[in-house]
């Protein structure tokens, strides 16, 4: 019996992951145990040297895990494509958010609002900085605990006005997705995966990526609120 593979990644690809890393059993490939946790964390346990054999992350900290030697190089392979949504809970107004106008005018009317940690969330900030209103909405953000979807604080009623990967949102109850922002302001983070130096299973990882990032696995990525990369 082959030994499984052992892989870390973010929360906006785990329920993906689940379904690729089964897809990827059922077309012959091995056993995969995939642990998901806030990025940040991810990132640190594997350049910490915890032994993994994959690592799913955004394309940057793919790069950098790469740089410092934690991840092969000429092993990334770019997996999807992911864009931020906007929520409210279930049965609250729901504001416009059609045109960049209206998302600003959204976000200055919010009494709460939420986004993640991760490279969306900096890009978000940096948006509120280029608008002008950082200052103003700083005392209402509500910074999400590691692992935990901004969704959740919406569908709880904690947060007015949620901001996330839309993968993250659509699994979730007790929210109501307005729709992604929009083109001018939407924000696209790149997932990618790389083999971590810890492994000793780098051929299998390589197989395995290689079917996650094939047209075979489109149909799922499209499902989750991603494209393919």
């Amino acid at each position: 019996m082959s030994t499984p593979l052992i892989g870390i990644s973010s929360m906006a690809t785990r329920l993906l992951l689940a379904e690729l890393a089964q897809a990827w059993r059922q077309h012959g490939g091995g056993e995969v145990r995939i642990e998901s946790v806030g990025g940040v964390d991810a990132a640190r346990r594997v350049a910490s040297g915890e032994a993994f054999d994959v690592v799913f992350l955004a394309s940057d900290a793919i790069d950098k895990l790469i740089a410092s030697g934690h991840v092969l190089v000429r092993s990334k392979v770019d997996l999807v494509h992911s864009g931020v949504a906007v929520a409210v809970r279930a049965g609250a107004l729901r504001p416009d958010i059609s045109t960049e106008d209206a998302v600003r005018r959204a976000v200055l009317a919010a009494h709460s609002l939420s986004y993640s940690t991760g490279p969306s969330g900096v890009a978000l900030a940096r948006l509120f900085e280029r608008w002008g209103i950082a200052a103003q909405i700083q005392n209402r953000i509500v910074t999400p605990p590691p692992g935990i979807p901004v969704g959740s604080l919406v569908a709880r009623g904690e947060v007015e006005l949620g901001l996330q990967q839309l993968s993250e949102l659509l699994p979730l109850q007790g929210i109501e997705v307005l729709g992604p922002l929009p083109e001018p302001i939407q924000i696209v983070t790149t997932f990618s995966a790389g083999v971590c130096a810890t492994s000793r299973q780098a051929a299998a990882v390589a197989d395995m990526l290689a079917y996650m990032a094939s047209p075979a696995a489109a149909e799922a990525k499209r499902r989750h609120g991603m494209e393919p990369a």
